[in-house]
């Protein structure tokens, strides 16, 4: 398992990396060696009572994968005030197919026991999953009902947040995965962090941060 001095699932698909003044734009100045970036401008959170964490992830990123095991640990321990969301990153077809059949799966009522078979299938089975057909036999597999799958992907639900998805990474300065960002103002990644464990380290005390601020 890859613990330490992660790049993340780079979105190599985008062209170059920006460079010069473009670079200084995007990642806004942050303490050095403070193991994030700032987000600019802030974004806005779904729920303003609470800390909001989101996970930009792509089921294809074996990165994300070896991260989820972290993550789910810090999940069961999180603070009661913090909002976590996963968040599918698009960056082109492939990582949109995967964002269509999360956010089908959440329709359905069954992202919660399919999510980490997901990455299975896709990292351990090597299966692509990104056709219609081969998700609705996937999502078969897990009790799902072929009519009830088709109706829920192509539904325009699910079309317009999938579409939603791929304005988002942009949004919030996402080049790679995974990535957090943090009540709408941070943005923690594996080039930024060097670990997952410092990721969650990083998170943690930017949670603490913000929660201060709000008792203020």
């Amino acid at each position: 398992m890859i613990k330490s001095l992660l790049g993340g699932c780079l979105a190599v698909f985008l062209a170059f990396p920006l460079t010069g003044s473009a670079a200084a734009e995007h990642n806004a100045a942050a303490p050095q060696d403070s193991g994030y970036e700032r987000v600019t401008p802030p974004q806005p959170v779904s729920d303003p009572s609470k800390i909001e964490v989101i996970e930009f992830f792509w089921y294809g990123c074996p990165h994300c994968f070896h991260f989820e095991p972290d993550l789910n640990a810090w999940l069961k321990k999180k603070p009661a005030n913090v909002n976590f969301i996963r968040q599918p990153a698009v960056f082109n077809e492939h990582w949109a197919a995967h964002a269509k059949a999360f956010y089908t799966a959440e329709a359905l009522g069954v992202l919660d026991k399919m999510h980490g078979d997901f990455y299975d299938a896709v990292q351990n089975k090597k299966r692509t999953l990104e056709s219609e057909d081969d998700l609705a036999d996937f999502f078969a597999e897990h009790g799902v009902d072929k009519n009830e799958f088709h109706k829920a992907y192509r539904s325009f639900s699910v079309d317009a947040r999938t579409r939603q998805a791929e304005a988002l990474g942009p949004r919030y300065g996402i080049t790679g995965t995974p990535s957090l960002v943090i009540n709408g103002k941070y943005r923690v990644s594996g080039s930024t962090a060097k670990s997952f464990t410092n990721m969650l380290d990083v998170t943690d005390t930017l949670i603490k941060q913000e929660s201060q601020k709000a008792k203020k």
